[in-house]
């Protein structure tokens, strides 16, 4: 056979050539000629790895190249291709010597793959495993596992190679559980499932839980229940139904679905009916109930589509059953035919639409029932759930007797969620309704038997029994109820239960207040006057009275005249209670008291005052104080009752000080008459109050003052509470001096109120700019222009500005003399004309006429006289001596012509006095 002229090297080729010859097995010369003729043809590169491997056959390097370059020869060939059959020759040739290594053999595995040869390539696949290492099994098994899971492979084989590689790591147990389902080998997987589930040892390599793993197993075993045999799935789901909690219902519903995959429907709806009353949440009831809802209008609709279509068949078979009639005699060893007769029989009735229409009707109207022992399930010890229970049944007697025994018996009174003796109250009521006094006495006996949590329920049970009764008119029998409810124990049985350890209600019932308060008013309805003394009276004993106890038994005595007794009852509640219960008992006493003997203990009420007040706290002392000084002026002296609104004025706390000063000033003025409230008003000022109180006292005593004609004690006290009165915040009181000063004062008092102001104002601020002090500048400030500037820098904006301008600006009709007689600081009233008379256009303003100089008109000019008011003597104006008017007149004209003058008179006497 001739070899090809381009298989002989070349003369480039020589100098390799001679290097090999040197040295024919040297890996590194071979190597460095196949990297020299990279780009040859393959056919000769072919040779030269042939000749390099006919030389070094061990080299794995020149082996795994040599492959390589003949795996990229053939990537883009068709597998039929006869490349392909010298491309495995390769493979074999290299694996004589090659067979330790794992890199060959994938390459050669990954090949056959590609090449579909299925025999030749498991058998490759199982040498490769069986000539290397079993440290280096899980790069093979990887690719074995790749191969037997493409379409083609016969399914046993896939079994058989998986069930080989979970010998060589059981782990990978979800590959094969995985591979069974998508071949749906439903058996075995369902049985290599639950052997999962039961291995504790078993962990997830792909991170799913025991929980979802249970899932899958009931969705294989119920949707596939007619396929999978030899699992008890009844136990299976059970087990899972008892060991994952937040997954109840689906398990359930699970359950009912494998039966009725399995056409056992009955047993189906048993399932459901355990499920629903065996879980405890809402939500797993909620899925159960709406799975069996749904079965059963499956159900019905199934059956009334089969109704349908076997009329339909009746209908066109009817022709043929009246030919059959003839030969019925001949047909009656026909099996076929006995069979049809037996199932039309009325046993076998087929025709059940409305048994499933009645038991769907049925079963949506137990849903509130069901769903409210799911909730009594979760906590049988829940008195609310039980009384909606009672009302589910309303208008059947019999299931809400049954339900109310239920109740009591399950309740643990300790544990109760509720108050559980209401169960009992409204059991014996239902016996009440119904006209059986005798059971519900009999239940009510049995209530106030049983431990209850607190005294309280005890206590309340026996109430409701002595109610029922009165119902009943059963007077004696409440009466008799309520004595032995309020019976104190006696020793022996204390001692007893001392020694148990386990104290019940019962023993501490007889101190049970709620018990008492209704035996009292029952002895107070039906019994005598001694009985309910006797029951107040052991009420106080037991020390479980309340002030309105002690109140109702001291009114009680009042109304049988026992006067004496009720103070008594009085004085003992003071003694018992405190503030700020005592309060009710302190006023109603002293009423009672001041009510009944007014004057004639005089002493003994004054000691209880004194009494009461020294007890009452500041803040609730007032009204006490008040009603003791009502009693002084009622029937004691008028002296001790401004001693009592003296100290009431020291008693109360601050924010009361300023209406308890109001009240006293007027009783003073009422009684002794306006002038003695002078001292008062002093009295109030330099007592401590807060300011703003301070500022009211001084402005109503000023008012006084103003009253009597005190012009200048007026204006002291005005000056005095001006410290307190921030011109910008409480303008009121400014607008009130200024209005006292234009009606009574003259231009200094006016300048000094406004100077006073200005340094009020300036007290408050620590910044500011008050116009007048600019404009008394005379020096530094002659025009309106200058006194604009020093506005502008001051802040102050154009309009405030041109309305001060208008104010400054002197009137047109004003004379020149009377420009530079002005005082700057004090706006006198200007002068307009309207129709030809003068009218002054500041009614705010002192106007002084231009001829208060002449003489003459200084006698033209009438003063008014002003009448001392009848306040000033207070009470005196009552003792006044009717035979003495001539006297009382020349005295009231003589206080007349000593009165007060006003601002006008003031200046025209100065005037005169110049002159």
């Amino acid at each position: 056979m001739s070899i090809p002229r381009e298989l002989y090297p070349t003369e480039d080729d020589l100098p390799y050539e001679e290097e090999i010859l040197r040295n024919p097995f040297s890996l590194k010369q071979w190597w460095r000629y196949l990297v020299a003729r990279a780009d040859a043809p393959f056919t000769k590169r072919r040779v030269l790895y042939e000749r390099a491997l006919q030389a070094l056959p061990g080299s794995y390097k020149i082996w795994h190249a040599y492959l390589r370059e003949r795996l990229e020869l053939v990537r883009n060939l068709p597998i039929n291709h006869s490349l392909y059959q010298a491309l495995n020759n390769t493979f074999e040739r290299a694996l004589v010597t090659m067979h330790k290594m794992p890199r060959i053999w994938i390459m050669y595995l990954v090949s056959l793959t590609q090449q579909k040869l299925v025999t030749r390539t498991r058998r490759t696949f199982d040498r490769a495993l069986c000539a290397l290492p079993v440290t280096q099994h899980d790069r093979i098994w990887e690719h074995y596992l790749v191969f037997v899971s493409q379409r083609g492979i016969p399914i046993e084989t896939s079994l058989r190679v998986y069930r080989r590689y979970l010998k060589y790591d059981p782990s990978h147990i979800e590959d094969l559980l995985e591979f069974l389902l998508n071949s749906e080998l439903w058996q075995e997987a369902a049985e290599r499932l639950a052997g999962v589930l039961n291995d504790d040892r078993f962990y997830s390599i792909k991170g799913k839980t025991k929980h979802r793993l249970w899932l899958e197993l009931c969705d294989l075993l119920t949707q596939h229940a007619t396929e999978i045999s030899g699992l008890n799935v009844d136990a299976i789901i059970r087990g899972g139904i008892k060991k994952f909690t937040d997954e109840v219902g689906r398990l359930w519903t699970s359950l009912a679905d494998y039966y009725i995959r399995r056409k056992l429907v009955e047993k189906a709806r048993d399932i459901f009916e355990e499920g629903m009353t065996t879980v405890v949440t809402v939500r797993d009831f909620s899925v159960i109930f709406d799975a069996y809802s749904q079965f059963e209008e499956s159900m019905l609709a199934l059956k009334m589509e089969e109704m349908s279509d076997s009329e339909v068949d009746e209908g066109s078979n009817g022709e043929v059953g009246a030919e059959e009639d003839v030969d019925e005699e001949d047909d009656r060893l026909n099996v076929a035919k006995l069979e049809k007769k037996l199932k039309e029989f009325w046993l076998n009735d087929d025709k059940d639409i409305d048994l499933r229409l009645a038991r769907l009707e049925h079963l949506m109207d137990r849903r509130p029932e069901l769903a409210n022992s799911v909730l009594l399930r979760q906590n049988p010890h829940n008195v609310e759930q039980w009384h909606r229970r009672v009302k589910l049944f309303e208008g059947n007697p019999t299931k809400q007797i049954l339900t109310f025994t239920e109740a009591v018996r399950t309740i643990d009174p300790m544990k109760a969620v509720g108050k559980p003796h209401t169960l009992w109250v409204a059991f014996a009521k239902l016996y009440e309704n119904h006209k059986d006094i005798a059971n519900a006495r009999v239940i009510f006996d049995k209530a106030v038997q049983v431990n209850y949590k607190t005294v309280d329920h005890l206590a309340s049970v026996w109430c409701e029994w002595a109610e029922m009764e009165l119902r009943h008119r059963n007077f004696k029998g409440a009466l008799e109820l309520m004595r032995r409810a309020t019976a104190e124990p006696t020793v022996e049985v204390k001692r007893r239960v001392a020694a148990d350890g386990n104290e019940p209600v019962q023993i501490k019932l007889h101190k049970s207040l709620r018990l008492w308060l209704l035996f009292v008013d029952l002895e107070e309805s039906l019994g005598s006057l001694e009985s309910t003394r006797v029951v107040y009276e052991r009420i106080l004993d037991l020390r479980i009275a309340t002030p309105q106890i002690i109140i109702n038994y001291a009114v009680l005595l009042e109304d049988h005249k026992y006067f004496e007794d009720a103070f008594k009852v009085y004085e003992r509640g003071v003694k018992i209670f405190k503030y700020p219960h005592v309060k009710d008992i302190w006023v109603t006493y002293l009423s009672k008291f001041v009510k009944r003997y007014g004057k004639s203990k005089l002493e003994r009420a004054r000691e209880l005052f004194e009494h009461a007040v020294e007890q009452t706290p500041a803040d609730a002392v007032k009204p006490l104080y008040l009603q003791y000084a009502k009693l002084e002026e009622d029937y004691g002296l008028a002296k001790r009752a401004m001693r009592v609104y003296d100290q009431a004025t020291k008693a109360v706390p601050a924010n009361e000080k300023l209406s308890m000063y109001e009240i006293y000033i007027a009783r003073a003025a009422e009684i002794f008459g306006v002038p003695r409230t002078r001292e008062i008003y002093e009295q109030a000022i330099e007592s401590g109050l807060p300011d703003k109180d301070v500022k009211v006292m001084c402005l109503k005593y000023a008012e006084l003052e103003k009253s009597l004609g005190e012009i200048d004690r007026a204006r002291a006290l005005y000056k005095h509470s001006s410290q307190f009165a921030d011109p910008r915040s409480d303008p009121d009181f400014w607008d009130k001096w200024h209005e006292f000063e234009v009606q009574h004062g003259n231009e200094d008092t006016f300048r000094e109120m406004l100077r006073v102001k200005r340094s009020v104002s300036a007290s408050y601020s620590q910044t500011h700019f008050i116009l007048p002090e600019y404009l008394m500048q005379k020096d530094q400030m002659q025009t309106l222009e200058e006194a604009k500037d020093v506005l502008k820098k001051a802040g102050v904006a154009d309009d405030e500005m041109a309305a001060l301008e208008r104010q400054l600006a002197p009137p047109e009709n004003d004379t020149k003399s009377k420009e530079q007689s002005r005082v700057v600081g004090f706006v006198s009233a200007g002068v307009v004309e309207s129709n030809g008379q003068k009218v002054t256009a500041n009614n705010e303003d002192i106007e002084l006429p231009e001829e208060s100089d002449s003489e003459e008109d200084d006698d033209k000019v009438e003063i008014a006289l002003k009448e001392v008011p009848d306040a000033v003597f207070g009470g005196l104006i009552r003792k006044r001596d009717e035979g003495d008017e001539a006297e009382d007149d020349s005295t009231a004209k003589n206080k007349d012509s000593d009165g007060p003058l006003g601002a006008l008179e003031r200046i025209k006497r100065r005037k005169q006095q110049a002159s």
